[in-house]
Protein backbone atom coordinates (compact mmCIF):
# COMPACT_ATOMS: atom_id res chain seq x y z
CA UNK A 1 0.00 0.00 0.00
CA UNK A 2 2.97 2.24 0.92
CA UNK A 3 4.36 1.52 -2.60
CA UNK A 4 0.92 2.25 -4.15
CA UNK A 5 0.55 5.95 -2.26
CA UNK A 6 4.66 6.91 -3.74
CA UNK A 7 3.75 5.87 -7.15
CA UNK A 8 0.32 7.85 -7.03
CA UNK A 9 1.92 11.15 -5.91
CA UNK A 10 3.92 11.48 -9.18
CA UNK A 11 1.17 10.14 -11.65
CA UNK A 12 -1.15 12.82 -11.10
CA UNK A 13 0.14 15.81 -11.52
CA UNK A 14 -2.30 18.43 -13.06
CA UNK A 15 -6.21 18.51 -14.38
CA UNK A 16 -8.67 21.83 -15.24
CA UNK A 17 -9.34 23.88 -12.72
CA UNK A 18 -12.93 23.72 -12.23
CA UNK A 19 -13.98 22.67 -8.74
CA UNK A 20 -14.52 23.98 -5.26
CA UNK A 21 -12.93 23.14 -1.90
CA UNK A 22 -14.55 21.34 1.11
CA UNK A 23 -13.70 23.69 3.27
CA UNK A 24 -13.51 22.05 7.06
CA UNK A 25 -13.43 24.83 9.40
CA UNK A 26 -11.81 22.41 12.20
CA UNK A 27 -14.46 19.66 11.35
CA UNK A 28 -14.41 16.74 8.83
CA UNK A 29 -17.62 16.87 6.21
CA UNK A 30 -20.39 15.98 7.79
CA UNK A 31 -19.39 16.35 10.99
CA UNK A 32 -16.27 14.62 13.20
CA UNK A 33 -17.83 11.33 13.92
CA UNK A 34 -16.94 9.33 10.71
CA UNK A 35 -19.19 6.05 9.22
CA UNK A 36 -18.45 2.77 11.80
CA UNK A 37 -16.50 -0.07 9.67
CA UNK A 38 -18.56 -3.09 9.01
CA UNK A 39 -22.09 -1.42 9.24
CA UNK A 40 -22.01 -1.29 5.05
CA UNK A 41 -23.98 -4.82 4.56
CA UNK A 42 -26.53 -4.88 7.64
CA UNK A 43 -29.88 -2.97 7.03
CA UNK A 44 -29.91 0.22 9.80
CA UNK A 45 -33.16 0.28 11.69
CA UNK A 46 -35.43 3.14 10.02
CA UNK A 47 -35.74 6.86 11.21
CA UNK A 48 -38.42 8.16 13.44
CA UNK A 49 -39.76 11.38 14.30
CA UNK A 50 -40.01 13.17 17.51
CA UNK A 51 -42.28 16.71 18.09
CA UNK A 52 -39.77 19.36 19.89
CA UNK A 53 -40.01 22.34 21.01
CA UNK A 54 -38.18 25.41 19.20
CA UNK A 55 -37.15 27.19 22.18
CA UNK A 56 -37.03 25.77 25.63
CA UNK A 57 -36.32 28.94 27.23
CA UNK A 58 -39.66 30.84 26.19
CA UNK A 59 -42.85 29.44 27.79
CA UNK A 60 -44.75 31.59 25.82
CA UNK A 61 -43.22 30.41 22.31
CA UNK A 62 -45.15 27.06 21.39
CA UNK A 63 -43.66 26.45 18.20
CA UNK A 64 -42.39 22.81 17.17
CA UNK A 65 -40.96 20.79 14.59
CA UNK A 66 -39.52 17.15 13.64
CA UNK A 67 -36.42 15.91 15.21
CA UNK A 68 -35.58 12.77 13.86
CA UNK A 69 -33.89 9.17 15.93
CA UNK A 70 -33.06 6.11 15.63
CA UNK A 71 -34.00 2.99 17.85
CA UNK A 72 -32.57 -0.60 18.30
CA UNK A 73 -34.25 -2.72 20.65
CA UNK A 74 -32.22 -5.62 19.47
CA UNK A 75 -30.13 -5.60 23.12
CA UNK A 76 -33.00 -4.26 25.43
CA UNK A 77 -34.73 -6.57 28.35
CA UNK A 78 -37.20 -4.93 30.66
CA UNK A 79 -35.28 -3.32 33.16
CA UNK A 80 -32.16 -2.55 31.61
CA UNK A 81 -30.52 0.46 31.46
CA UNK A 82 -31.19 2.93 28.51
CA UNK A 83 -28.28 3.96 26.16
CA UNK A 84 -28.73 7.57 24.41
CA UNK A 85 -26.14 8.18 21.24
CA UNK A 86 -25.80 11.73 20.99
CA UNK A 87 -26.01 13.44 17.64
CA UNK A 88 -23.42 16.25 16.76
CA UNK A 89 -22.31 18.93 13.96
CA UNK A 90 -23.57 16.52 11.43
CA UNK A 91 -26.21 14.19 9.97
CA UNK A 92 -27.26 11.29 12.49
CA UNK A 93 -25.93 8.13 10.68
CA UNK A 94 -27.88 4.75 11.56
CA UNK A 95 -25.08 3.12 10.99
CA UNK A 96 -24.17 3.77 14.42
CA UNK A 97 -27.32 1.82 15.42
CA UNK A 98 -25.80 -1.74 14.05
CA UNK A 99 -22.06 -1.12 14.65
CA UNK A 100 -19.92 0.19 17.54
CA UNK A 101 -18.63 -0.23 20.86
CA UNK A 102 -21.33 1.23 22.77
CA UNK A 103 -23.73 -1.73 21.24
CA UNK A 104 -21.23 -4.23 22.39
CA UNK A 105 -21.35 -2.68 26.14
CA UNK A 106 -25.17 -2.32 25.68
CA UNK A 107 -25.60 -5.93 24.66
CA UNK A 108 -24.02 -7.49 27.54
CA UNK A 109 -26.73 -4.98 30.72
CA UNK A 110 -29.28 -5.61 28.05
CA UNK A 111 -29.81 -1.79 27.10
CA UNK A 112 -32.35 0.28 24.96
CA UNK A 113 -30.21 2.18 22.47
CA UNK A 114 -31.42 5.21 20.93
CA UNK A 115 -29.71 7.99 18.64
CA UNK A 116 -31.12 11.54 18.99
CA UNK A 117 -29.67 13.61 15.80
CA UNK A 118 -28.93 17.49 16.72
CA UNK A 119 -30.89 20.46 15.78
CA UNK A 120 -30.25 21.75 12.82
CA UNK A 121 -28.39 18.91 11.07
CA UNK A 122 -28.95 15.96 8.85
CA UNK A 123 -32.60 16.17 8.52
CA UNK A 124 -33.82 17.80 11.92
CA UNK A 125 -34.48 21.41 10.70
CA UNK A 126 -36.65 23.13 12.86
CA UNK A 127 -36.67 26.31 10.24
CA UNK A 128 -37.53 26.26 6.88
CA UNK A 129 -34.03 28.47 6.19
CA UNK A 130 -30.02 28.74 8.18
CA UNK A 131 -30.55 32.95 7.64
CA UNK A 132 -28.77 34.22 10.79
CA UNK A 133 -32.30 35.21 12.29
CA UNK A 134 -32.91 31.49 12.13
CA UNK A 135 -30.27 30.42 13.67
CA UNK A 136 -31.09 32.02 16.86
CA UNK A 137 -32.44 29.09 18.14
CA UNK A 138 -28.83 26.82 17.14
CA UNK A 139 -26.88 26.28 20.49
CA UNK A 140 -25.39 23.51 23.21
CA UNK A 141 -27.96 25.07 25.52
CA UNK A 142 -31.23 24.47 23.82
CA UNK A 143 -29.69 21.02 22.17
CA UNK A 144 -29.51 19.91 25.69
CA UNK A 145 -32.90 20.70 26.56
CA UNK A 146 -33.81 19.29 23.66
CA UNK A 147 -32.75 15.91 25.26
CA UNK A 148 -34.03 16.33 27.92
CA UNK A 149 -37.40 16.82 26.68
CA UNK A 150 -36.92 13.75 24.60
CA UNK A 151 -35.89 11.53 27.59
CA UNK A 152 -38.73 12.52 29.66
CA UNK A 153 -41.09 12.52 26.63
CA UNK A 154 -39.98 8.94 26.43
CA UNK A 155 -40.36 7.56 29.99
CA UNK A 156 -43.57 8.61 29.72
CA UNK A 157 -44.37 7.26 25.80
CA UNK A 158 -42.53 3.59 26.91
CA UNK A 159 -43.35 3.88 30.55
CA UNK A 160 -40.23 3.12 31.70
CA UNK A 161 -39.60 2.57 35.97
CA UNK A 162 -38.90 5.75 37.27
CA UNK A 163 -35.44 4.49 38.62
CA UNK A 164 -34.69 3.36 34.63
CA UNK A 165 -31.07 4.24 34.10
CA UNK A 166 -30.24 6.57 31.00
CA UNK A 167 -26.75 6.60 29.86
CA UNK A 168 -25.34 8.93 27.63
CA UNK A 169 -22.80 8.29 24.96
CA UNK A 170 -20.68 10.90 22.88
CA UNK A 171 -18.00 11.95 20.11
CA UNK A 172 -15.54 15.13 19.75
CA UNK A 173 -18.64 17.61 20.48
CA UNK A 174 -21.49 15.47 21.12
CA UNK A 175 -18.59 13.80 23.53
CA UNK A 176 -18.84 17.74 25.80
CA UNK A 177 -22.45 17.24 25.12
CA UNK A 178 -22.58 13.90 26.61
CA UNK A 179 -20.53 15.62 29.89
CA UNK A 180 -22.49 18.89 30.02
CA UNK A 181 -25.64 16.44 30.13
CA UNK A 182 -24.87 15.12 33.23
CA UNK A 183 -23.50 18.03 35.13
CA UNK A 184 -26.81 20.19 33.91
CA UNK A 185 -29.28 17.43 33.63
CA UNK A 186 -28.18 14.90 36.72
CA UNK A 187 -31.56 14.00 37.73
CA UNK A 188 -32.67 12.93 34.33
CA UNK A 189 -28.86 10.98 33.13
CA UNK A 190 -27.56 8.77 35.47
CA UNK A 191 -24.14 8.69 33.73
CA UNK A 192 -22.75 9.62 30.54
CA UNK A 193 -19.43 8.36 28.36
CA UNK A 194 -17.11 11.08 27.06
CA UNK A 195 -15.35 10.79 24.27
CA UNK A 196 -12.80 13.39 22.39
CA UNK A 197 -14.51 16.08 23.82
CA UNK A 198 -13.18 19.35 24.03
CA UNK A 199 -14.41 20.77 26.96
CA UNK A 200 -13.10 24.32 27.24
CA UNK A 201 -13.70 26.63 25.01
CA UNK A 202 -10.97 28.55 23.52
CA UNK A 203 -10.97 31.28 21.20
CA UNK A 204 -7.26 30.77 19.70
CA UNK A 205 -7.01 27.45 19.52
CA UNK A 206 -3.46 26.96 18.88
CA UNK A 207 -2.59 24.24 20.83
CA UNK A 208 -4.13 22.24 18.14
CA UNK A 209 -0.66 22.72 15.59
CA UNK A 210 0.74 22.11 18.46
CA UNK A 211 -0.45 18.65 19.01
CA UNK A 212 -0.35 17.86 15.36
CA UNK A 213 3.40 18.14 15.47
CA UNK A 214 4.17 16.21 18.40
CA UNK A 215 1.80 13.47 16.96
CA UNK A 216 3.79 13.19 14.15
CA UNK A 217 7.19 13.21 15.92
CA UNK A 218 5.99 10.63 18.17
CA UNK A 219 4.30 8.05 15.43
CA UNK A 220 7.61 8.11 13.33
CA UNK A 221 10.04 8.34 16.39
CA UNK A 222 12.06 11.44 14.86
CA UNK A 223 12.18 14.73 13.10
CA UNK A 224 12.38 14.36 9.34
CA UNK A 225 9.03 14.55 8.35
CA UNK A 226 8.44 17.63 10.59
CA UNK A 227 11.70 19.00 8.62
CA UNK A 228 10.17 18.24 5.59
CA UNK A 229 7.10 20.06 5.90
CA UNK A 230 9.35 23.06 7.36
CA UNK A 231 11.52 23.41 4.35
CA UNK A 232 8.58 22.79 1.63
CA UNK A 233 7.13 25.79 3.63
CA UNK A 234 10.25 27.98 2.95
CA UNK A 235 10.22 26.97 -1.01
CA UNK A 236 6.62 27.85 -0.87
CA UNK A 237 7.33 30.84 0.65
CA UNK A 238 10.07 31.95 -1.92
CA UNK A 239 8.40 30.29 -5.08
CA UNK A 240 5.00 31.96 -4.41
CA UNK A 241 6.67 35.43 -5.50
CA UNK A 242 9.45 34.45 -8.04
CA UNK A 243 7.76 31.23 -9.92
CA UNK A 244 3.92 31.63 -8.93
CA UNK A 245 3.28 29.49 -11.83
CA UNK A 246 5.52 26.60 -10.40
CA UNK A 247 3.11 26.34 -7.41
CA UNK A 248 0.38 26.44 -9.53
CA UNK A 249 0.83 23.99 -11.75
CA UNK A 250 2.82 21.43 -8.62
CA UNK A 251 -0.86 22.18 -6.31
CA UNK A 252 -3.21 22.13 -8.72
CA UNK A 253 -4.49 25.79 -7.63
CA UNK A 254 -8.03 26.67 -9.10
CA UNK A 255 -6.73 30.01 -10.33
CA UNK A 256 -3.97 32.33 -11.19
CA UNK A 257 -1.66 33.39 -8.18
CA UNK A 258 -1.78 36.93 -9.87
CA UNK A 259 -5.33 36.48 -9.27
CA UNK A 260 -5.19 35.37 -5.15
CA UNK A 261 -5.55 38.09 -2.75
CA UNK A 262 -4.06 38.21 0.68
CA UNK A 263 -6.48 35.82 2.07
CA UNK A 264 -6.44 33.82 -0.60
CA UNK A 265 -2.77 33.14 0.05
CA UNK A 266 -4.04 32.78 3.61
CA UNK A 267 -6.64 30.03 3.11
CA UNK A 268 -4.29 28.52 0.88
CA UNK A 269 -1.94 27.83 3.53
CA UNK A 270 -4.33 27.22 6.35
CA UNK A 271 -5.62 23.89 3.64
CA UNK A 272 -2.34 22.67 3.19
CA UNK A 273 -1.89 22.77 7.13
CA UNK A 274 -5.55 21.59 7.48
CA UNK A 275 -4.45 18.10 5.36
CA UNK A 276 -1.89 16.99 7.19
CA UNK A 277 -4.12 17.64 10.56
CA UNK A 278 -7.03 15.70 9.04
CA UNK A 279 -4.44 12.68 8.73
CA UNK A 280 -3.51 12.98 12.28
CA UNK A 281 -7.23 13.75 13.22
CA UNK A 282 -8.02 10.24 12.08
CA UNK A 283 -5.25 8.68 12.60
CA UNK A 284 -5.52 4.94 11.97
CA UNK A 285 -9.01 4.74 13.25
CA UNK A 286 -11.71 1.87 12.16
CA UNK A 287 -14.60 3.64 10.09
CA UNK A 288 -15.72 3.70 6.17
CA UNK A 289 -15.72 7.88 5.90
CA UNK A 290 -13.43 7.40 3.08
CA UNK A 291 -13.05 4.69 0.09
CA UNK A 292 -11.00 1.60 0.81
CA UNK A 293 -8.26 2.70 -1.32
CA UNK A 294 -7.44 5.76 0.81
CA UNK A 295 -7.82 4.13 4.17
CA UNK A 296 -4.08 3.20 4.37
CA UNK A 297 -3.11 6.96 4.68
CA UNK A 298 -2.20 7.48 8.05
CA UNK A 299 0.70 9.85 9.72
CA UNK A 300 3.03 6.92 9.03
CA UNK A 301 2.11 6.93 5.07
CA UNK A 302 2.11 10.45 4.66
CA UNK A 303 5.51 10.55 5.99
CA UNK A 304 7.08 8.41 4.02
CA UNK A 305 5.83 9.96 0.77
CA UNK A 306 7.63 13.61 2.54
CA UNK A 307 10.57 11.80 3.65
CA UNK A 308 11.11 10.27 0.19
CA UNK A 309 15.13 11.20 -0.74
CA UNK A 310 15.87 12.97 -4.35
CA UNK A 311 12.48 15.24 -4.72
CA UNK A 312 12.60 19.28 -3.48
CA UNK A 313 10.79 19.09 -0.38
CA UNK A 314 7.70 21.45 -2.01
CA UNK A 315 7.29 18.96 -4.35
CA UNK A 316 6.50 15.82 -2.05
CA UNK A 317 4.46 18.22 -0.14
CA UNK A 318 2.48 19.57 -3.06
CA UNK A 319 2.00 15.63 -4.02
CA UNK A 320 0.24 15.15 -0.83
CA UNK A 321 -1.99 17.59 -1.22
CA UNK A 322 -2.60 15.99 -4.76
CA UNK A 323 -3.52 12.98 -3.20
CA UNK A 324 -6.29 14.55 -0.79
CA UNK A 325 -7.97 16.59 -3.51
CA UNK A 326 -8.00 13.02 -5.24
CA UNK A 327 -9.58 11.81 -2.22
CA UNK A 328 -11.97 14.04 -1.19
CA UNK A 329 -12.76 14.23 -5.48
CA UNK A 330 -11.86 17.80 -5.94
CA UNK A 331 -10.39 18.44 -9.55
CA UNK A 332 -8.27 21.23 -8.04
CA UNK A 333 -7.50 23.65 -4.94
CA UNK A 334 -9.99 26.22 -4.73
CA UNK A 335 -8.16 28.66 -2.20
CA UNK A 336 -10.73 31.19 -2.70
CA UNK A 337 -11.36 32.66 0.54
CA UNK A 338 -14.44 34.58 -1.21
CA UNK A 339 -15.96 30.95 -2.63
CA UNK A 340 -15.17 29.79 0.76
CA UNK A 341 -17.35 32.90 2.34
CA UNK A 342 -20.01 32.46 0.10
CA UNK A 343 -20.23 28.62 0.73
CA UNK A 344 -20.59 29.26 4.51
CA UNK A 345 -23.09 32.35 3.38
CA UNK A 346 -25.75 29.90 1.94
CA UNK A 347 -28.85 29.75 3.58
CA UNK A 348 -30.13 26.64 2.05
CA UNK A 349 -30.35 23.33 4.11
CA UNK A 350 -27.56 20.96 2.80
CA UNK A 351 -26.10 17.41 4.93
CA UNK A 352 -22.38 19.62 4.92
CA UNK A 353 -23.35 21.33 8.63
CA UNK A 354 -20.91 23.83 7.94
CA UNK A 355 -22.52 27.05 8.11
CA UNK A 356 -24.41 25.41 10.98
CA UNK A 357 -21.20 24.42 12.85
CA UNK A 358 -19.36 27.39 11.99
CA UNK A 359 -21.98 29.63 13.50
CA UNK A 360 -21.68 27.63 16.62
CA UNK A 361 -17.86 28.51 16.58
CA UNK A 362 -18.71 31.84 16.43
CA UNK A 363 -21.26 32.03 19.16
CA UNK A 364 -20.11 29.64 21.66
CA UNK A 365 -16.90 28.06 21.29
CA UNK A 366 -14.70 29.48 18.67
CA UNK A 367 -12.10 26.54 18.64
CA UNK A 368 -10.16 28.48 16.14
CA UNK A 369 -7.20 26.32 14.95
CA UNK A 370 -4.42 29.26 14.55
CA UNK A 371 -0.99 29.14 13.34
CA UNK A 372 0.02 30.75 16.19
CA UNK A 373 1.79 28.45 18.35
CA UNK A 374 3.60 26.84 15.81
CA UNK A 375 4.96 28.98 13.43
CA UNK A 376 8.51 27.05 11.63
CA UNK A 377 6.48 24.70 10.04
CA UNK A 378 3.29 26.64 8.81
CA UNK A 379 4.50 30.19 9.24
CA UNK A 380 2.39 32.27 10.70
CA UNK A 381 0.21 32.77 7.96
CA UNK A 382 -3.77 31.91 9.66
CA UNK A 383 -3.68 34.18 12.86
CA UNK A 384 -6.36 34.44 15.08
CA UNK A 385 -8.02 37.59 12.79
CA UNK A 386 -8.29 35.68 10.02
CA UNK A 387 -10.94 33.40 11.52
CA UNK A 388 -12.70 36.40 12.82
CA UNK A 389 -13.12 38.26 9.55
CA UNK A 390 -14.67 34.90 8.31
CA UNK A 391 -17.25 35.52 11.15
CA UNK A 392 -17.95 38.99 10.23
CA UNK A 393 -17.74 38.38 6.58
CA UNK A 394 -20.38 35.19 6.81
CA UNK A 395 -23.18 36.70 9.65
CA UNK A 396 -21.99 40.24 10.17
CA UNK A 397 -19.98 42.94 11.51
CA UNK A 398 -21.41 42.48 14.97
CA UNK A 399 -19.71 38.83 15.38
CA UNK A 400 -16.17 40.96 16.29
CA UNK A 401 -13.57 39.95 17.80
CA UNK A 402 -14.98 41.24 21.34
CA UNK A 403 -18.33 39.87 20.45
CA UNK A 404 -17.09 36.38 20.38
CA UNK A 405 -14.48 36.34 23.20
CA UNK A 406 -17.98 37.22 25.62
CA UNK A 407 -19.31 34.11 24.16
CA UNK A 408 -16.50 31.85 24.97
CA UNK A 409 -16.31 33.27 28.47
CA UNK A 410 -19.78 32.80 28.97
CA UNK A 411 -19.64 29.15 27.85
CA UNK A 412 -17.00 28.06 30.37
CA UNK A 413 -18.72 30.07 33.04
CA UNK A 414 -21.99 27.94 31.91
CA UNK A 415 -19.83 24.56 31.33
CA UNK A 416 -16.86 24.93 33.82
CA UNK A 417 -14.50 24.19 30.99
CA UNK A 418 -12.08 21.50 32.29
CA UNK A 419 -13.48 22.37 35.80
CA UNK A 420 -16.18 21.04 35.29
CA UNK A 421 -18.33 19.73 38.03
CA UNK A 422 -20.27 16.96 37.31
CA UNK A 423 -20.02 13.66 38.59
CA UNK A 424 -20.23 9.84 37.05
CA UNK A 425 -18.40 10.81 33.66
CA UNK A 426 -16.34 8.74 32.20
CA UNK A 427 -13.60 10.81 30.13
CA UNK A 428 -11.98 9.28 27.46
CA UNK A 429 -9.02 10.89 25.20
CA UNK A 430 -6.24 9.89 22.72
CA UNK A 431 -2.83 11.49 22.80
CA UNK A 432 -2.76 11.76 19.16
CA UNK A 433 -6.26 13.58 18.61
CA UNK A 434 -5.37 17.25 18.53
CA UNK A 435 -8.55 18.14 20.09
CA UNK A 436 -7.27 16.28 24.15
CA UNK A 437 -5.75 19.66 24.38
CA UNK A 438 -9.23 21.38 25.37
CA UNK A 439 -10.14 17.93 27.23
CA UNK A 440 -9.73 16.14 30.46
CA UNK A 441 -6.65 13.85 30.55
CA UNK A 442 -6.06 13.34 34.11
CA UNK A 443 -8.64 13.46 37.29
CA UNK A 444 -7.97 12.72 41.28
CA UNK A 445 -11.80 12.40 41.45
CA UNK A 446 -12.78 8.98 41.43
CA UNK A 447 -16.72 9.42 40.58
CA UNK A 448 -15.02 11.41 36.99
CA UNK A 449 -12.57 8.61 35.95
CA UNK A 450 -10.35 9.52 32.89
CA UNK A 451 -8.96 7.38 30.85
CA UNK A 452 -6.02 8.40 28.25
CA UNK A 453 -5.22 6.35 25.49
CA UNK A 454 -1.33 6.56 24.23
CA UNK A 455 -1.27 6.22 20.55
CA UNK A 456 -4.96 6.39 19.26
CA UNK A 457 -6.90 9.46 17.67
CA UNK A 458 -10.31 11.64 18.12
CA UNK A 459 -12.83 9.43 19.21
CA UNK A 460 -10.89 5.96 18.48
CA UNK A 461 -12.34 3.52 20.76
CA UNK A 462 -16.18 4.96 19.51
CA UNK A 463 -15.44 2.46 16.44
CA UNK A 464 -15.63 -1.48 16.30
CA UNK A 465 -12.89 -3.35 17.27
CA UNK A 466 -10.50 -4.21 14.88
CA UNK A 467 -7.20 -6.59 15.37
CA UNK A 468 -5.21 -4.31 14.50
CA UNK A 469 -5.76 -1.87 17.69
CA UNK A 470 -2.95 -1.09 19.95
CA UNK A 471 -3.18 -2.58 23.20
CA UNK A 472 -3.97 0.61 25.19
CA UNK A 473 -6.87 1.04 22.89
CA UNK A 474 -7.98 -2.73 23.41
CA UNK A 475 -7.45 -2.25 27.19
CA UNK A 476 -9.82 1.30 27.12
CA UNK A 477 -12.78 -0.48 25.82
CA UNK A 478 -12.63 -3.26 28.22
CA UNK A 479 -12.03 -0.22 30.87
CA UNK A 480 -15.32 1.84 29.81
CA UNK A 481 -17.22 -1.69 29.76
CA UNK A 482 -16.14 -2.49 33.11
CA UNK A 483 -16.86 1.11 34.75
CA UNK A 484 -20.21 0.69 33.42
CA UNK A 485 -20.99 -2.42 34.81
CA UNK A 486 -19.48 -0.91 38.09
CA UNK A 487 -22.03 1.97 37.92
CA UNK A 488 -25.00 0.33 37.07
CA UNK A 489 -24.05 -2.80 39.76
CA UNK A 490 -23.88 -0.12 42.50
CA UNK A 491 -27.15 1.91 41.22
Amino acid sequence: MRLFLFIFIYLHMWVSINSWKNFRLGRSYRGNIGVPAGADDIQPPPEKWFSQKLDHFAPTDKRTWLQRFYINYNFYQKGGPIFLMIGGEGPADARWMIKGAWLEYAESVNALCIMLEHRYYGKSYPLPDMSVKNLEYLSSRQALADLANFIGSMNQKYDFPADVKWIVFGGSYPGSMAAWMRLKYPHMVYAAVSSSGPLKAKMDFQEYYKVVVQAVHDKTGNNQCIDTMKLAHNDIAVWINVQPDAIEKSFKLCKQLKNATALDIKTFYNTIADDLAEVVQYNEDNRISVEEKYRNITINTVCDMLTVPNFPPSSKLASFTNLMLERSKQECLDYSYDNMIEQLQSTTWTLDGGRQWFYQTCTEFGFYQTSSGETEIFGNEFDLEYFVKQCQDVFGPKFDKTFIEANVKDTNIYYGGTDIAATRVLYVQGSVDPWHALGLTATKDPESPVIYINGTAHCANMYPSTSHDLPALQAARVAIRDQLNKWLETA
